[in-house]
């Protein structure tokens, strides 16, 4: 089996270097380009199913990439960027941003998912 992997195209809170995590946020103009110019780099690639994280921006991303072709596109959770809590829309220089993508701290922030619980259910989907 061979897996293509692709990040979704940018946001302006990529720009701004803000952490979306599962806040919702939507491909910008530059994103959508990034999207157009991934899918035409892709043409040749034999693909048998596209699986998308359901936020808008990866979502918008797989199915620029899928295009006219006829590619299954599978939407599934277990691809959810990971959810930073109370730090969404904060800079990774608001707080120790290192720290807490230290799996061997695996710290447990309130109402964010701590780097161990991420691996956990992206290792599901995969499996």
């Amino acid at each position: 089996m061979k897996l293509l992997l692709t990040r979704h195209g940018q946001t302006d809170w990529n720009v701004a270097g803000k952490i979306q995590g599962i806040t919702d946020i939507e491909l910008n103009e530059t994103g959508v380009k990034q999207a157009e110019t991934t899918r035409e780099k892709l043409l040749n690639e034999n693909i048998d199913v596209i699986i998308s994280s359901p936020l808008k921006r990866a979502k918008k991303t797989a199915e620029i990439i899928k295009g006219e072709r006829d590619i299954p596109l599978i939407i599934d959770d277990g691809l959810k960027e990971r959810c930073f809590g109370k730090f969404e829309g904060k800079t990774a220089k608001e707080f120790d941003f290192d720290e807490m993508w230290n799996y061997k701290l695996n710290k447990q922030y309130e109402d964010a998912e701590s780097t161990g619980e991420l691996f956990e259910r992206v290792t599901r989907l995969f499996r």
